[in-house]
């Protein structure tokens, strides 16, 4: 029988419970199982161990590290939303992304997300839930709310200033000294 490729990384984690492992590390040993075992190439085995822990599999210790945590799994539908909770939250912010205002009555596709990621111990409540539609949920795994929410107001910035809004213009440059003067993702530049 085939082992398909996310069963190959639970099965190597679970080989090694409680450890933090290297990214590298079980990449080089998940392409070279898969290879041994089917003969075929392992394709994008980074996408499959981040996914899994996006689904709260595997804990983020660190960039690159990752480690699996039994007894997190067995409690993992303390993170995960149920049906009920997110039609609330889906209800609750109008079926529209919180970022930009955009939903299901504009054809997007929207998504509930963690206020608190799971991986920090967000757990799956209403309160920590939030709608985000596709685009906006993809940019806030790959930033932190707050550095999405800083990367967005850099963006309208340039829109108003391309178009000549300068109503808009200052809304933004007020909004984003406020990240300046408590210090927020300092290390993202906006002049």
């Amino acid at each position: 029988m085939a082992i398909s490729q996310t069963d190959l990384i639970q099965e190597y984690y679970m080989k090694h419970p409680n450890r933090d492992i290297p990214h590298q590390e079980a990449v080089d040993w998940l392409t070279e199982e898969y290879r041994k075992r089917t003969g075929g190439v392992f394709r994008d085995p980074d996408r499959g161990i981040r996914k899994l822990h996006e689904e709260g599999f595997l804990q983020k210790i660190g960039k690159g590290v990752y480690r699996y945590d039994p007894e997190m799994v067995q409690k993992r539908e303390l993170f995960v939303f149920n049906a009920q909770q997110r039609e609330e939250i889906f209800e609750r912010d109008d079926y529209r992304c919180v970022f930009c205002g955009i939903g299901r009555r504009d054809g997007v596709e929207i998504h509930v997300d963690h206020i608190v990621p799971m991986s920090r111990g967000g757990e799956a409540t209403v309160d920590n839930g939030q709608t985000l539609c596709s685009t906006h949920n993809f940019r806030k795994k790959t930033y932190s709310q707050t550095e999405s929410g800083k990367r967005m107001f850099i963006n309208l910035l340039r829109i108003a200033r391309k178009v000549g809004d300068t109503h808009m213009e200052n809304f933004c440059l007020e909004v984003l000294s406020v990240y300046d003067k408590h210090n927020i993702n300092g290390h993202i530049d906006w002049e």
